[in-house]
């Protein structure tokens, strides 16, 4: 058996902001019953506590702060699922690296320009790196042109910030995502051309006054 460690107990975590550990001396206690009472902080934990249930400060920068009485757990539980949908919500944007060279074939060209359509469109920055070793250095219009290519192939999809720039051996060229402008589009033009509504045609007064009632008397066959 191992002897005992000289290591001192772990203290017990002290919840801020719930219970014994709310500062303020009184708060605005909102009860499940929906009664709400400003009143001493300790007073408002204890008839928490003859419930079954915490005080937790959900507003701490109101005068005085609220305080509202519920399960720990469920609002830990409840605080997390908020966050965690928050951050589905999020999106990261991020710089996609996509490398030539001066001599790249159509072919790994294509490849890379697919990959490029795809970033852009999940809403990513793309980087377009051309790599110049050895004498390639002396050919630098061969990568700006291929850069420059590489952005006109994206136009309606990507927006290129500046020109090509020469860092060193590499060339690069960066596309930002084009902002789809939604709801811009009127309905008439993706369902259609909507019927024009037809005015109702005033009648002349001749029409307006055709086959007139005989007259009494007259001999309808005549």
């Amino acid at each position: 058996m191992y002897p005992p460690r000289g290591f001192p107990p772990r203290k017990p975590r002290i919840r801020e902001n719930v219970n014994e550990a709310i500062r303020a001396r009184e708060v605005r206690a909102v009860f499940p019953d929906g009664t709400v009472e400003v009143m001493p902080t300790p007073a408002a934990v204890r008839k928490a506590q003859d419930m079954g249930l915490d005080l937790i400060v959900i507003a701490p920068t109101a005068e005085p702060p609220v305080a509202k009485a519920m399960d720990y757990g469920q609002w830990q539980y409840e605080n997390k699922k908020k966050q965690h949908e928050a951050k589905k919500k999020q999106h990261v944007i991020q710089v996609k690296e996509l490398k030539f060279r001066p001599n790249t074939d159509d072919h790994d060209y294509e490849f890379k320009k697919n990959h490029a359509l795809r970033f852009l469109k999940e809403g990513n920055r793309v980087k377009a790196v051309v790599q110049f070793r050895g004498r390639e250095i002396a050919h630098v219009d061969l990568g700006k042109n291929l850069l420059l290519r590489f952005a006109q192939d994206l136009t309606g999809v990507g927006t290129v910030e500046g020109q090509p720039k020469l860092e060193g051996r590499n060339a690069h060229i960066i596309l930002s995502p084009v902002k789809s402008s939604s709801g811009s589009g009127s309905p008439a033009k993706e369902g259609g051309a909507a019927p024009k509504e037809k005015k109702p045609q005033q009648s002349s007064s001749n029409e307006g006054n055709s086959a007139p009632a005989a007259p009494a008397g007259s001999d309808a066959s005549s």
